[in-house]
């Protein structure tokens, strides 16, 4: 193989991997230099000059002349004169001779290594491209089409056919894809594995929630309006804080919109999830009651020290505030950073008692659950069924059977 076609061959393969030229030429001269290190141990005294557009390579060698019974003669950038007289008989001590060195003079199978070295590199670069676009992109919402549905995972292509993967784990529950959908994501992260790059996206995460109301919502993307924090169960429901900059602008209007107009393409897009949109504020209680929402408080109280708050309402508003699955007062307790406790708040004069008057009877941590559900007294306890209280709590039915005949005695 002559070097025009080398060069030429390797040039075509680089276009159409999309690598710029200076970034070919860099490679190529590197590879020729590795092949010159092979065969003459040094690369300091050579010149490479390659001309990819025409297939044009030059490797030029420079040695200094000396006696033939100098002690340098041995030096690899040295030449004898009677050595440099064989190539232009008129050569003196003190000059330099530069001379060209063939690629046919490196052997046929050090030509071929170098080709399979070219693509391979060429390779390499193509995965550090596209390990680099991605992580630029890290927290960037794309549109990629689905190309094969496995158990673990989604695989994807985006535009220029690269392969992106959306695991089971950071889909949402409802989503059901097949071939050639459409698939709105964030890059979530972009991480090598055995020597390529795995671009993972992401529909669970909070950011992409976040970016979802940037591209709804002008206020967000502009700044008027910032969001404070996201929490979310991916395809149940989650919570937005938002707070606006500008007092003439209410943040929750603006990210809701003119008959919810702006929020359902978002509620549409995460599978009908069920977002709260409240007003942040510094003042605690009024951040916590914003945050039960839809849930209406009496009175809450705050305790600094244990990162708890005691929050007392109506009845009829425990389970509003508990919400189906409990995820409700969980995306409030993580959205307020405190531990929420639901109490029911009964007047006195009301025929009731406390769940805490039974602990003799009762262990401690039966009656912490049955508050973690918005139970906090018997009356509340026995107004359930048994199967109601084993869906909501995590107590066996033995158990949930002894707590009421133990509570109907109280009554009796």
């Amino acid at each position: 193989m002559d070097s025009s076609t080398l060069i030429e061959s390797f040039a075509e393969f680089a276009k159409r991997k999309n690598i710029d030229r200076p970034t070919m030429i860099r490679i190529l001269e590197d590879v020729f230099k590795t092949m010159i290190r092979k065969k003459f141990e040094h690369d300091d005294n050579f010149d490479v000059i390659v001309n990819a557009d025409k297939g044009d390579l030059e490797i030029w060698r420079f040695r200094e002349i000396v006696d033939d019974n100098s002690e340098d003669i041995w030096d690899y950038d040295k030449i004898s004169l009677s050595d440099a007289r064989k190539i232009e008989p008129d050569f003196e001590i003190g000059e330099e001779v530069a001379e060209e060195v063939k690629l046919v003079d490196f052997g046929r199978r050090a030509v071929l290594t170098a080709r399979q070295t070219l693509i391979q590199k060429v390779k390499d670069l193509e995965k550090d491209i596209l390990f680099q676009k991605y992580k630029d992109r890290i927290g960037e919402v794309i549109t990629a089409e689905v190309y094969q549905t496995l158990s673990r995972e989604v695989l994807l292509i985006d535009a220029d056919d690269n392969e992106l993967s959306l695991p089971k784990g950071e889909q949402i529950p409802k989503d059901k894809y097949r071939k050639g959908d459409q698939v709105r994501a964030i890059v979530h992260k972009v991480e090598m594995y055995n020597g390529n790059p795995k671009i993972i996206l992401s529909r669970t995460s909070p950011a992409f929630l976040e970016r979802l109301f940037e591209n709804e919502v002008p206020e967000i993307f502009d700044g008027l309006i910032t969001i404070k924090k996201i929490e979310r169960v991916p395809g149940e429901r989650a919570k937005v804080a938002v707070e606006s900059y500008d007092e003439r602008i209410d943040p929750v209007g603006a990210c809701v919109g003119m008959k919810g107009s702006r929020i359902h393409s978002i509620v549409r897009e995460l599978r009908n999830e069920n977002i709260d949109v409240i007003n942040y504020t510094d003042n605690v209680e009024l951040y916590i009651a914003r945050a039960l929402s839809p849930a209406k408080i009496i009175r809450c109280e705050v305790n600094e020290e244990e990162q708890r708050v005691s929050v007392f309402m109506k009845p009829d508003q425990v389970s509003l505030a508990i919400g189906k699955g409990g995820f409700n007062i969980r995306l409030a307790s993580r959205l307020a950073g405190y531990e929420i406790d639901v109490y029911r708040d009964v007047d006195e004069s009301e025929d009731d008692v406390v769940l805490d008057e039974f602990s003799d009877e009762i262990d401690t941590w039966i009656i912490e659950e049955l508050r973690r559900v918005g139970l906090d007294t018997a009356k509340s306890v026995l107004a359930l069924s048994q199967e109601e209280l084993v869906k909501r709590t995590d107590l066996e039915d033995e158990t949930i059977a002894e707590i009421q005949k133990i509570l109907r005695q109280e009554f009796e």
